[in-house]
């Protein structure tokens, strides 16, 4: 009786405990699109405040990120859980990518400023922005490409190997297609994070924007939705209604994320079955 009343407590808080997450998550959405909702419109995006080119910026710089991290993040990851030897060497690599991982992102941005700003001298821009994201994704992208490889099955692999298979095969035809959503939901998480990013862009990617709503160039500056949230919340100018910009910004930020959640999502479970050799 005793063990089955202990099972009966244990099992309600943990159902409390997942219904005040849901509970505070719920009240966050609530709140904060119930103020930024009213405010979104065309003239939030096109008018002469409007946040165009912050929206059209943050999707840039954050692909540009992506396309700089992810080939090298996934393949260090790779080859550290399925090519590295047991050593010395490949301890310290981890040591270092784990330590790197918990940099401040403040820190990247002064390493990012110094780097690309000064040094390069390519000013406040765009490419300075998503190189210094790139830093900051690396290290997450290892660590979740090793860990989501090293959760498959080694069965797996000597099933694979035992029928003749070789490495690379194994590799691409049954490792990759059982880790994708642990890949699919550390890039999500890598991303998620790179959009609400704000102290490095601000010394890297500067607090402007071009005047052209889709500026391409890599020169440009690069003002992001989330630097602009906190340049109107912290220099409110007179007459910019800078209380209902802030609102708009944050829940277009919002949606943007559980947009950007579900597009990453769907997409991955059906590359997934049809890696796996699975139809419909």
């Amino acid at each position: 009786m005793k063990a089955k009343q202990t099972n009966a407590l244990a099992t309600l808080l943990l159902w409390l405990a997942a219904l005040a997450i849901v509970g505070i998550l719920a009240w966050f959405l609530i709140f904060i699109l119930g103020r930024g909702l009213p405010v979104l419109g065309p003239q939030f995006f096109t008018g002469p405040n409007g946040v165009g080119g912050q929206f059209f910026n943050s999707f840039y710089i954050l692909f540009l990120s992506l396309v700089f991290s992810l080939p090298v993040g996934v393949g260090a990851g790779i080859y550290l859980a399925e090519y590295a030897p047991k050593n010395r060497l490949t301890d310290v690599m981890r040591l270092s990518t784990e330590s790197l991982a918990t940099v401040p992102s403040i820190v990247l941005g002064l390493f990012g400023m110094i780097i690309f700003v000064n040094v390069f001298k390519l000013g406040f821009t765009i490419l300075g922005g998503a190189a210094t994201l790139a830093l900051l994704n690396l290290p997450v992208l290892v660590r979740v490409t090793e860990e989501s490889l090293r959760n498959v099955p080694a069965s797996y692999r000597e099933a694979s190997l035992a029928l003749g298979a070789t490495m690379w095969q194994t590799l691409r035809k049954v490792i990759l297609p059982t880790a994708l959503p642990g890949l699919v939901t550390g890039t999500t998480l890598v991303a998620g994070r790179a959009l609400g990013e704000t102290a490095i862009l601000i010394f890297t990617a500067g607090m402007s924007v071009s005047r052209h709503l889709f500026d391409l160039r890599l020169t440009a500056p690069g003002e992001t939705l989330a630097v602009h949230l906190y340049a109107v919340q912290a220099n409110p100018l007179p007459g910019t209604h800078a209380g209902r910009v802030a609102n708009g910004t944050a829940a277009l930020l919002v949606l943007v994320a559980l947009a950007f959640n579900l597009l990453l999502a769907l997409p991955s479970r059906w590359l997934q079955h049809r890696l796996s050799g699975k139809r419909g």
